[in-house]
């Protein structure tokens, strides 16, 4: 190429760091635009400046790659062209719309490479709109970014190794940790033990995790059927009801809960680019449809990082780097293009690992659907626009609908300041359970730009 193709990344985690810093390496000044005040994504958030604490005390065990993508970025700093707090709202024709501190920039892109980062998977139960009730990816926000936990004594509940990951942060920080309540049963993870071996030291890792709860005294329940979030509204959490394994309820005292059911990818920026998506079945979910270097099925779109597949740190790396070098293929970089001839098939075999790894987790750790189908008509699913499970179940039973988006349409659910990333799943759920389909039947929840909220009289500029 005559000049250096204008190559856009989105997000400043694993993956965009290492996207970053591939088209640096081969010549090219890439934009780096990322919602959070500095680099290192959910992962490896950093501590706010002013802040001492040390890698060990924030990260534990992955203390060491922090330090080396901290290090990496730092290095790179000077070469990118950086706009942290910068909210990507908006994917165009070959343009990105973004907006910082009130002004809208649009950036026009040769190729766009999203690396959007992940959210929580949440179950809605009763009571879970109460104060007190977080997100796990939140409780972690707390802790690193503010040195403080949600509460006093904490109930973290859900499925997946964020559950044991961040209740270890918090023992290891000197919360008061009253459980950690698992709703997959300990017989999955048995089942899924020759698939979780395709990472041996990660899955030791996590169960170093769960052992360390329990030799700190910690109740560690497997199997577990949640019933209910207690509590009131002047006061939030009081306790938090479960059915253990065996079908005996237990209840725990807590004044705040940690909830989350392993990740879902963050899409939207991929649906508005009009990316082409896939059922899969085992995780009961839409993923963007990519090929295996992080091509989407739109020119000029690459997707990558947590974003589009739950590999963890080490997986999004992998992935961005590899998007990046195709990018700068697909673009006729030559410096780009003979690195990409050198290390592509390296990184693709540790995609497939990570990937043999990520269908394990989905074995071990499965999103209880089943939950969801049974809910009380009074629970609230949609917390930002209070629809309960009732109403959804009225939107197929009386109006007819059989499809997410209808649904969405008569009842608001997923029009709320979070647009479905909360109660998307588990209103699929609802929908093709009152409707007696299939849940891919009953489809997604489309994205609408923006993302997120936005000043309507922001003006927009091109940068």
């Amino acid at each position: 190429m005559n000049q250096a193709p204008r190559i856009v990344i989105v997000g400043a985690g694993p993956a965009g760091v290492r996207a970053a810093q591939a088209l640096v390496e081969a010549g090219v000044r890439p934009i780096l635009v990322d919602e959070g005040q500095r680099d290192g994504g959910q992962i490896y958030r950093r501590q706010p400046a002013g802040f001492r604490r040390s890698y060990a005390k924030i990260y534990g065990s992955e203390a060491a790659k922090a330090a080396a993508l901290h290090s990496s970025f730092d290095t790179l700093r000077e070469r990118v062209d950086y706009r942290d707090r910068t909210l990507a709202w908006n994917v165009t024709a070959n343009a990105l719309h973004t907006t910082r501190d009130g002004t809208a920039v649009t950036l026009p892109f040769d190729a766009l490479i999203v690396c959007a980062g992940a959210t929580d998977r949440l179950m809605p139960l009763p009571g879970w709109q109460r104060a007190g009730c977080y997100s796990l990816g939140a409780a972690q926000i707390a802790l690193k970014a503010q040195a403080c936990a949600i509460g006093t004594r904490t109930v973290f509940l859900g499925s997946g190794p964020l559950l044991y990951l961040v209740a270890s942060q918090y023992l290891r920080a000197g919360a008061n940790v009253a459980a950690v309540l698992d709703t997959a049963p300990a017989a999955g993870a048995r089942a899924a033990l020759a698939i979780l071996r395709a990472r041996p030291r990660l899955a030791l890792r996590g169960l170093g995790m769960m052992w360390s709860l329990r030799r700190a005294g910690v109740p560690v329940l497997q199997g577990v059927r949640p019933l209910a979030i207690d509590g009131d509204t002047a006061r939030g959490v009081s306790s938090v009801r479960v059915l253990d394994g065996r079908g005996h309820e237990r209840c725990f005292e807590a004044d705040a809960v940690a909830l989350g059911w392993h990740l879902r990818p963050e899409t939207q920026l991929a649906d508005l680019a009009r990316c082409e998506f896939d059922f899969e079945p085992a995780s009961r979910q839409w993923l963007p449809r990519i090929d295996a270097d992080g091509r989407s099925s739109t020119k000029g779109i690459y997707l990558a990082g947590d974003g589009t597949r739950i590999l963890g740190a080490d997986g999004a790396e992998a992935a961005g780097r590899l998007a990046a070098l195709a990018a700068m293929v697909d673009l006729g970089h030559a410096s780009g293009a003979q690195s990409y001839a050198n290390e592509a098939a390296q990184l693709r075999h540790a995609l497939r690992t990570m990937d043999r790894f990520r269908a394990g987790l989905v074995q071990a750790f499965p999103w209880p659907h089943e939950h969801a189908a049974s809910l009380p008509d009074e629970t609230v699913v949609c917390r930002c626009e209070t629809v309960t499970a009732g109403e959804l179940r009225r939107c197929v039973n009386e109006l007819g609908s059989r499809e997410l988006n209808r649904a969405k349409a008569f009842s608001r659910v997923g029009m709320g300041r979070c647009q479905g990333r909360y109660c998307g799943h588990a209103g699929a759920e609802i929908v093709a359970a009152a409707a007696g389909v299939s849940i891919e039947s009953v489809g997604r929840l489309r994205a609408q730009a923006p993302v997120k909220p936005l000043l309507m009289n922001t003006p927009e500029v091109e940068g």
